[in-house]
């Protein structure tokens, strides 16, 4: 039984879901909005709004944190120059997920997450 056992494993191994994951919050990042499953949303937002909130510190320390996750050193940038000062009066709840249906080819559930301006 999986009693208490939290996070999704979505048939991959502990590495490529890592992978996965950073892919998944740098992208959404970057554009600012991405369409994905409704369970990967739900599993990736925690992390969004972690990043963005070492964006509002601005220390060089919450920097060095947010590029361990990001892939791309643009994305730290407009992370902390540009959608961090933007979200500043904010006190969390900095990501929205609108349910979009299923997809046609294997009916999953499908998701956009996008980061509020």
């Amino acid at each position: 039984m999986r009693h208490a056992v939290r996070g999704r494993q979505f048939g991959r191994d502990s590495g490529h879901r890592k992978a996965m994951f950073r892919n998944l919050v740098t992208d959404a990042l970057r554009y600012e909005a991405i369409t994905t499953t409704e369970a990967k949303a739900k599993e990736i937002r925690p992390m969004v709004e972690k990043i963005i909130t070492y964006g509002k510190e601005g220390t060089v320390y919450a920097r060095r944190k947010a590029a361990r996750v990001l892939y791309d050193p643009l994305v730290v940038r407009k992370v902390f120059d540009v959608i961090a000062p933007r979200l500043a009066d904010r006190q969390g709840g900095y990501v929205r997920i609108t349910k979009l249906g299923v997809r046609k080819g294997d009916g999953t559930p499908m998701a956009r997450l996008e980061v509020l301006s």
